[in-house]
C-alpha cells in the first residue's frame, strides 16, 4: 500500500510539473523565454539528471540486496524448521504434540505468504511457537540419549525463534522516505524543464504523461521489491511448502 501511494504521488507530481510548465510557458514575460534562460534550465536539468540516476541506482541496488537477503534467509529458515522437526521426530511418540504445533505454525506462515499478509510475525504464529516450546520443556528424558535429543531440539528451537524475528525485522524495507522525497523533487525539476521547452501539442503532452507514468512505475517496483513479503514482487513461499512436505513425510 505504501509503495502504491508513493508511486501515485510521483506520477501526479511529475505530470503536474511538466504540464504546468508547458502551459505556463506561453504566459511568461518575453525576458524569461530567451535562449540564455533555456541554457540555464538545460544545465540544471543535466546536473540533476546525473544525481537522480545515481540515487535511483543506489535505491535499486538496496532493494535488490534486501530482496535477495530475505530470500536467502527464508531458505535457511525452512532448513532449520526441517532439522528441528527431524530432531523432535527422533525423540519418539512423546514429542508428537510438539511436532503437530510446529507443522501448524509452518502451514500458517505459508498460507499468510500466499495471501500477501504480514508473514511470520502474527500473534497466532507467536502462540503456536510458544506451544512448541512448552511441549519441548514438558518432555521428560528417560535416558541419556533422549536427554541429548531434547537439548538439541531446544537449541534448534532457539535458533528458529531468532531467525523468525530476524525475518520479521527484514520485512519492513530499508529505503528511507527522505531519499524518496528528494528524488521526487529532483525529478519534478527535470520534468518541469522538459515541459518548459516542449511545444504545446498532443504528441508532447502524451509523451510527458507517459514518461511520468513509466518513471512512477519504476519507482513502484523498486519500493515494492524493498518489501519482500508484500506487493507485486514477493519472496516465494516454496521453501516453506517444501518444509511442510518434509514434516508430513
Amino acid at each position: 500500500m505504501r509503495e502504491t501511494i508513493i508511486a501515485t504521488g510521483f506520477f501526479l507530481c511529475l505530470a503536474g510539473a511538466s504540464l504546468g510548465a508547458l502551459f505556463l510557458h506561453g504566459r511568461l514575460p518575453r525576458r524569461h523565454l530567451n535562449d540564455g534562460t533555456r541554457d540555464v534550465l538545460r544545465a540544471c536539468a543535466s546536473i540533476f539528471a546525473v544525481m537522480t540516476s545515481l540515487v535511483l541506482g543506489l535505491m535499486v541496488n538496496s532493494a535488490k540486496n534486501t530482496f535477495e537477503s530475505v530470500d536467502k534467509s527464508l531458505h535457511a529458515y525452512a532448513t532449520e524448521l526441517i532439522l528441528l522437526d527431524r530432531t523432535v521426530r527422533q525423540y519418539g511418540a512423546e514429542a508428537v504434540g510438539a511436532r503437530a504445533s510446529l507443522l501448524a505454525y509452518v502451514e500458517q506462515a505459508a498460507a499468510r505468504m500466499a495471501q500477501s499478509d504480514p508473514v511470520l510475525g502474527s500473534r497466532k504464529a507467536e502462540n503456536l511457537l510458544r506451544e512448541v516450546a512448552a511441549a519441548l520443556r514438558a518432555l521428560t528424558p528417560r535416558d541419556a540419549e533422549h536427554a541429548t535429543l531434547r537439548l538439541r531440539a531446544e537449541q534448534r528451537f532457539e535458533k528458529v525463534y531468532e531467525m523468525r524475528w530476524a525475518l520479521v525485522e527484514q520485512s519492513e524495507g530499508t529505503i528511507p522516505l527522505p531519499i524518496v522525497v528528494l528524488l521526487a523533487s529532483w525529478l519534478m525539476l527535470i520534468f518541469a524543464t522538459f515541459g518548459y521547452r516542449a511545444p504545446r501539442n498532443a504528441v508532447a503532452v502524451t509523451s510527458l504523461v507517459v514518461s511520468s507514468l513509466l518513471i512512477s512505475a519504476a519507482i513502484y517496483l523498486v519500493l515494492d521489491m524493498d518489501v519482500p513479503f508484500d506487493g507485486t514482487i514477493q519472496v516465494s513461499p516454496e521453501p516453506l511448502h517444501r518444509a511442510i512436505a518434509e514434516m508430513r513425510g
